[in-house]
């Protein structure tokens, strides 16, 4: 319902929403352009792979990698010198040849995406630089694997898609939680039917970040957090989500709305942890963000972000269908034609009974390897596969686009009093091309 100065309206109308909704243009695909729905590449029998930032997560994709044959470790990047040595340290006690060391400035990775000799470039630097040096790489004739959030803004995010086509180079965005053992459950119960159709989920980014603030170089996650407002971090719970209802592969997010609570969380963190003195409303993002998105099929998706509330660590991962619900967080379970969860026992059952094929083979492999339980190994290891293989990857340069641009996207709607926003198609016309999401396999 809309309220309005005279009270209350009837229902809105798609028109309705058509005239108030703020518009994101989509920029024409240049003449002999074509999409990368699909992109397939020669096979890669040893994928030479270069690592850029190895600060937080840099460090523990290289040792990850170690455990994947077919892999060699060529070139390590860091602002910090210590840091490429310590990996490189690493590498020979795994039995590794060292790697080509590059440090010092904050552009060393020029030289990097430059180098003859390369596949891969793994980008896993602060959020800043994540989109340009992808962009570069894939110039450079380099495949990319970007961290999350991939690109900040429209302009980066357009710049990759229309990268990767022009290049017809891979750019995946890092997103480890679309492997999660739950996740990837629940997606091949989807794909087999049991939950019907999937008309809303939820997703979310819900982690006190008090501990790590002073351990991200130059503070950048906090600066980012203070100049800008939305919401920052959406990938871990909105891709799972958008995998399941086959975003871009049948259906399309159309637009989305925000509403945010003002900031206390952090600039209290700031006073008391760092004695700065912050104004009632210098700190821009607030410290609860909600956004809700609507699909061309009249689906429903709803994300959160929360970095600085005192309350468990929650993605809120669920999916509600027409003839079953998933839930991961706060209880894990599942409901089947039924308003209860099903029994423990039987929960257990269809963990195991619908475990997604991708994970057969190398569930013991991943868990023993590890990466937040195992999943940012199966991330890794999908990666290889797909690159050694000559197939499309699990994610492809439109799921980076549409998963990222919720970061711009809601802070529009917030400065625009929480008004619709448009969600561009990002693969200019063929959303529908495909029918549903589906990881590719060799022979298949």
């Amino acid at each position: 319902m809309l309220l309005s100065a005279a009270g209350l309206t009837g229902c809105i109308s798609k028109n309705d929403i058509a005239g108030q909704m703020i518009a994101t243009p989509t920029p024409e695909r240049a003449a002999g352009q074509a999409d990368v729905l699909q992109l397939a590449v020669d096979p890669l029998p040893t994928v030479r792979v270069a690592f850029i930032g190895l600060g937080m997560r840099g460090p523990g994709a290289v040792e990850r990698m170690t455990h994947i044959p077919g892999v060699e470790i060529v070139a390590l990047c860091d602002v910090l010198p210590q840091n490429t040595a310590r990996v490189n340290a690493m590498l020979e006690e795994r039995g590794r040849p060292r790697a080509q060391e590059f440090s010092g400035d904050t552009e060393a990775w020029r030289r990097v995406t430059a180098l003859p000799g390369v596949d891969l470039v793994y980008v896993a630097t602060d959020w800043i630089h994540h989109a340009q040096i992808g962009i570069q790489a894939m110039r450079d004739g380099k495949h990319v694997a970007i961290e999350v959030p991939s690109a900040m803004n429209m302009e980066e995010i357009w710049a990759l898609v229309d990268t990767s086509e022009q290049t017809r180079r891979h750019c995946m965005p890092l997103e480890n939680c679309c492997y999660d053992f739950f996740e990837l459950t629940t997606l091949n119960m989807v794909q087999q039917g049991l939950l019907g159709e999937i008309i809303h989920g939820e997703g979310a980014y819900i982690h006190g970040l008090q501990p790590y603030w002073d351990s991200y170089w130059n503070d950048w996650r906090m600066k980012y957090n203070r100049t800008h407002r939305g919401d920052l971090y959406p990938t871990h719970g909105l891709g799972p989500v958008c995998q399941a209802m086959g975003i871009h592969r049948g259906d399309k997010m159309n637009y989305l709305v925000s509403v945010d609570t003002r900031a206390v969380g952090n600039p209290e963190f700031l006073r008391e942890k760092r004695g700065e003195t912050v104004p009632e409303g210098e700190f821009r993002n607030g410290d609860h963000t909600s956004t809700l998105i609507r699909t061309e099929l009249g689906h429903t998706i709803l994300v959160e972000h929360n970095v600085t509330s005192p309350r468990p660590y929650d993605r809120m991962y669920q999916l509600t269908g027409t003839r079953g619900f998933a839930n991961k967080y706060p209880v894990q379970g599942f409901a089947l034609d039924s308003h209860s969860f099903v029994s423990d026992a039987e929960r257990a059952a269809l963990m195991e009974r619908y475990k997604h094929p991708i994970v057969h083979d190398i569930e013991e492999l991943a868990r023993t390897v590890g990466g937040h339980g195992g999943m940012d190994f199966v991330m890794d290891y999908r990666l290889v596969y797909c690159l050694q293989n000559g197939l499309p990857l699990d994610m492809d340069v439109y799921d980076l686009a549409e998963w990222c641009c919720v970061i711009p996207l809601s802070e529009t709607s917030l400065d625009n009093g929480s008004a619709p926003v448009e969600i561009p198609d990002f693969t200019r016309g063929a959303w529908n091309r495909l029918s549903g999401f589906r990881h590719a396999v060799a022979g298949l």
